[in-house]
């Protein structure tokens, strides 16, 4: 089933992909911040891709859940435009927390609470989370969503990720 969000006030159209075994089990979910390098590019900076593809095939084995999909995301809510100019700050040695500092921005401007109105919308207020993000976890759950879970997801690092991956673990405190 695909689900619209319907909050065409913010301009943006989120997206949210069901599956449903007809069970009472509790939901697995992937809140997944939009991407456009990774999702669609393929970019090998970053692990989005195949978080994103690893969540779709988690939710399909397990049977019942949700991919929350969140537009506007880009570059941890900094947008395409500014991501770019970050890649720039990195490749001259900054790392990607660093950067976005160095633009004017907070590490992370992302807000998960459009994201917690679609999934009560669709009816999941428990779950199982599919993420390695803990401040995601804090941010669901500060609007009244009940995480039973955190489901791990394993990241994909390689010669060109490595860096930006370090830095979620020690800077940002991920869990892989």
């Amino acid at each position: 089933m695909l689900v619209f969000a319907p909050l065409q006030a913010l301009k943006h159209e989120h997206v949210a992909l069901v599956k449903d075994d007809g069970t009472d089990k509790t939901p697995l979910v992937r809140v997944h911040s939009e991407c456009l390098t990774g999702d669609i590019f393929h970019s090998l900076k970053c692990d989005c891709n195949s978080q994103l593809h690893s969540a779709l095939r988690m939710i399909e084995e397990y049977g019942k859940g949700a991919l929350v999909y969140m537009r506007h995301h880009e570059g941890r809510g900094i947008g395409l435009v500014n991501k770019i100019k970050a890649y720039r700050l990195q490749e001259c040695g900054q790392d990607t927390v660093d950067a976005n500092i160095s633009l004017g921005f907070k590490p992370d401007l992302r807000n998960y609470g459009v994201g917690a109105q679609i999934l009560l919308d669709i009816g999941y207020k428990k779950f199982k989370l599919i993420t390695n993000n803990p401040t995601k976890i804090i941010a669901l759950k500060g609007y009244g969503l009940e995480v039973e879970d955190r489901v791990a997801i394993k990241p994909e690092i390689n010669e060109y990720n490595g860096r930006y991956m370090e830095t979620k673990k020690e800077r940002m405190q991920h869990i892989f």
